[in-house]
């Protein structure tokens, strides 16, 4: 009986970090060639134009050698000196956005192919064709490892991980659209604005509301930190509270 129930908990496990897995790697893949094809043209701004600085040495070799011949004909002007090259600010901040979005998208896509393997091998281990008292030492010994390692964690972790490259993705997108049209920008941030303030109910429901269907891979985060600040304030206001109201004596040992 033990058996049984062990093994189907733990197809059912490996079947949805597989699903999981599937997911992360169909999305990574859309994304991550989007975000490379923008990247592609961004990156442009953080290099010199070769054009200018090409035809400023042709125009010097132009003048040279109309010098060493002789020629009466007037030669054009020189163009001005290429100056240093420093990329402008905003080309700094959407190419550091974007391709550290692009980064953490191809980490996901990395992290959710070990998790298929790690799902294929943990059915491997545990369902052995040995006697079932030792199958059951076995998986009992496995099934620990797993809560011990928290690998339950690091499977929450991927679409959190997948999330925060998508907002750095719009935010770079944002300074990209800025410097363009303003128009455009406003349209896309009112958007982008919407999506955000809907992402952060959705976050936040589950922690007022525990019979709540929504949730979104930063919800428990934002329950441990808002647990923990709350906890943090009371345990603070009540400290605050025995010093002023209880008189300070000699030999009096407060234990809060």
């Amino acid at each position: 009986m033990y058996l049984e129930l062990a093994e189907e908990e733990d197809r059912k496990m490996a079947e949805s970090w597989k699903a999981d897995a599937d997911g992360i790697l169909v999305f990574t893949g859309l994304f991550s060639a989007a975000v490379a094809a923008l990247a592609t043209l961004s990156i442009q701004d953080l290099r010199p134009n070769s054009q200018d600085t090409s035809a400023y040495y042709l125009a010097n070799i132009y003048q040279v050698l109309a010098n060493a011949n002789g020629s009466l004909v007037p030669s054009p002007p020189l163009p001005s000196p290429p100056f240093m090259f420093s990329p402008p600010n905003h080309a700094i901040w959407i190419n550091s956005l974007w391709f550290l979005s692009l980064a953490i998208s191809l980490t996901c896509a990395l992290l959710a192919t070990l998790l298929k393997q790690w799902a294929r091998r943990y059915i491997k281990i545990t369902q052995p064709r040995y006697s079932p008292h030792k199958r059951a030492r076995i998986r009992a010994f496995f099934a620990e490892g797993v809560e011990k390692q928290h690998l339950t964690w690091a499977v929450e972790a991927l679409p959190t991980l997948l999330h925060l490259s998508l907002f750095l993705f719009f935010a770079g997108l944002l300074v990209f659209l800025f410097n363009i049209h303003h128009t455009v920008f406003s349209v896309v941030m009112w958007w982008v604005g919407l999506c955000v303030i809907v992402y952060a109910c959705i976050a936040f429901v589950p922690i007022f509301r525990h019979d709540s269907p929504y949730y979104a891979p930063l919800s428990t985060s934002t329950w441990f930190l808002v647990t923990g600040l709350l906890y943090t304030t009371f345990r603070t206001l009540q400290w605050s509270l025995l010093t002023i109201t209880l008189p300070t004596q000699p030999g009096n040992v407060f234990v809060t």
